[in-house]
C-alpha cells in the first residue's frame, strides 16, 4: 500500500513539476491548440468552461458570438453525429504577455477529413486575449478571419 501510495505522489509531483516549467508562452499556445481540439473538433460543452472566461467572446467573421451562443452551437453540432474528423494546425506568429494578460496573433488551418479522405481545409488568422487565472490561463476573446485561398 505504501509503496502505491509514493507512486501516486511521485505521478503527481512529477506531472504538476513539468506543468510549472513550461513558459507562459508555451502555456497560452497550449491553452490555443488544446481549446481548439476539445472545443471545436471534440465539441465538448465543458470545455468552454475549462478554456474560456465567462465573459467570453468570438469573433467570427463579423458575428458576436458570447458564451449563449457557444453553447447553442455546440449543441447542435453535437447533434450532427458526423464521421468528419477537425484537425487543427497553428503558426504562432506572435505571443505578447503584460502581467496577467496576454495577447496571441496565429494562422489557424483546419483539415476535415473523413477517413484517409481530406475533403475540405479552411484557414484563419486569428488573434485571441487571454486572462491569468487562479485555474490558469484563458480565453476572454478570440477574433477570427477567413482566409479564402485562390484557385491557381
Amino acid at each position: 500500500m505504501r509503496v502505491f501510495q509514493f507512486l501516486v505522489m511521485f505521478i503527481g509531483l512529477t506531472a504538476l513539476g513539468q506543468n510549472s516549467n513550461m513558459t507562459s508562452e508555451d502555456q497560452l499556445k497550449d491553452l490555443i491548440e488544446d481549446s481548439f481540439q476539445n472545443i471545436f473538433s471534440d465539441m465538448e460543452l465543458q470545455a468552454l468552461e475549462t478554456y474560456c472566461t465567462q465573459d467570453f467572446l468570438l469573433l467570427e467573421n463579423g458575428e458576436v458570438w458570447d458564451m449563449e451562443k457557444m453553447r447553442n452551437y455546440l449543441k447542435r453540432s453535437r447533434k450532427q453525429n458526423t464521421e468528419v474528423e477537425r484537425i487543427n494546425s497553428f503558426d504562432f506568429v506572435e505571443i505578447n504577455i503584460k502581467g496577467k494578460m496576454a495577447w496571441v496573433a496565429y494562422y489557424n488551418t483546419a483539415e476535415f477529413m473523413l477517413g484517409d479522405d481530406l475533403i475540405r481545409e479552411m484557414n484563419w488568422l486569428e488573434s485571441a486575449t487571454a486572462i491569468l487565472t487562479d485555474e490558469g490561463w484563458k480565453l476572454q476573446l478570440l477574433h477570427s478571419t477567413l482566409i479564402k485561398k485562390e484557385k491557381i
